[in-house]
């Protein structure tokens, strides 16, 4: 099929460019105003203002009551993982439509990826899947969830045949120590459209599983009312300079948790002790803070955040308007019951050839589209993974296409 309609017409959107990024940064309020006083301070790295001023910006932003800025995503996530329980030979669920740092910052940990199935609504990970699969593989014990592997059945069975108390608790602690702990379960709200968050937490909840939000991508998304990444134990958000605010690579923790937000502030910053001249460490920490330059870029962006978000969705209803009239091309809406910050447009093809065909035509004429990620369950490091039934996450895969998604002509 010839796609040039639709090339011609995502050029409309962004004219006078000879290329057209997926998704560039955008620069129009005080970056250069709050990188001079940076500099000028002299205080570029990990002590300066700009980093409070940030974390309040996102609290006030989000309604989280912490916010712990992080070097990058990635960092936030591993963080908030080992804060959330995961541990060396754990199993951690999580999508498998998803960038790798989901299942890098998993492996940080020690632990392993379980992948379930995503909503063809969403995108995000299906809690039919997530139920189903957790009913049919897991036991509860001692207020924890354990895999409940085919190689643990012969325990089980074993278990059932002891005859006195004593023998029975030791036998009960054999299984325990013979299967995997599910520590943590990774939803992510994927290209800035909220997953169903409220069912997620629900299932989760049931089987003793600490929620952790990857919403590196969604920055100003809500479900029914409630910003992405507060609805779990704890979340986290990215601004990679793809994002849809950028502080040229930065990450977030945020979470309403007294005990994990202090700790998350503490670990991320080499877990110093407060001193005028000491240097003194009380555990294992990391060197994870945001430098104060990437922090005042921040602060700039945060102004723009809401104009930034009108643009972008604005675009997003252009694009849907526009794609209601093509039938070959599904376009994909902001959930039921949500508020997407739309950060990079999502179509569907009708089959894996007419994806390709399309995106060879529109890279062709420099209109930057991009597949999917590869699915993560499909990669060397992650094909032995558990698994769930994947039919959706295979089909949309095939189809799916970003588009162009950029900030238009914003003053």
């Amino acid at each position: 099929m010839n796609y040039n309609l639709v090339i011609d017409f995502i050029r409309s959107l962004y004219p006078n460019r000879d290329f057209i990024p997926l998704h560039e940064p955008y620069f129009g309020g005080n970056e250069k105003k709050y990188l001079a006083d940076c500099l000028d301070s002299t205080f570029v790295s990990s002590v300066g203002k700009y980093v409070g001023i940030f974390e309040e910006m996102i609290r006030d932003f989000t309604g989280a009551k912490y916010a712990i800025a992080t070097v990058n995503g990635t960092a936030a996530l591993h963080v908030a993982l080992k804060l959330a329980g995961a541990e060396p030979g754990d199993l951690v669920i999580t999508q498998p439509l998803t960038f790798i740092a989901t299942c890098n910052a998993i492996s940080y940990c020690g632990a392993e990826p379980v992948f379930v199935d995503i909503d063809r609504e969403t995108l995000g990970m299906s809690p039919d899947s997530l139920e189903a699969w957790l009913s049919a593989n897991t036991v509860i014990l001692d207020g924890a969830c354990y895999y409940n592997g085919v190689h643990e059945l012969h325990e089980f069975h074993e278990l059932n045949k002891v005859a006195d108390r004593k023998s029975r608790q030791i036998s009960e602690i054999s299984v325990i120590s013979g299967q995997k702990k599910i520590s943590a379960c990774v939803p992510m709200h994927t290209f800035g459209h909220p997953c169903r968050i409220d069912r997620i937490i629900e299932v989760c909840n049931k089987y003793h599983i600490p929620v952790v939000e990857d919403s590196a991508e969604s920055i100003g998304s809500y479900f029914k009312g409630q910003h992405t990444g507060t609805f779990g134990k704890l979340g986290i958000l990215s601004f990679n300079g793809n994002k849809t605010i950028t502080t040229g690579g930065g990450g977030m923790i945020i979470t309403n948790d007294d005990e994990l937000g202090p700790l998350a502030k503490h670990i991320t910053t080499t877990a110093k002790k407060p001193h005028p001249w000491n240097f003194e460490h009380d555990m294992v920490g990391f060197n994870y803070r945001m430098p104060n330059v990437n922090a005042a870029l921040g602060c700039a962006q945060m102004e723009r955040l809401k104009d930034i978000l009108e643009n972008k969705r604005n675009t997003a209803h252009v694009y849907r308007d526009f794609f209601s009239q093509v039938a070959e091309i599904e376009y994909i809406p902001e959930p039921s019951d949500t508020i997407s910050n739309y950060w990079l447009n999502v179509i569907l093809l009708k089959n894996l050839e007419e994806r390709e065909e399309f995106l060879k035509q529109s890279n062709d004429n420099k209109v930057m589209t991009r597949p999917a990620w590869i699915l993560m369950n499909v990669l060397d490091m992650f094909k032995k993974s558990i698994k769930a039934d994947l039919y959706v996450s295979n089909e949309i895969t095939a189809k799916l296409v970003n588009i162009p998604s950029s900030v238009r002509d914003l003053l």
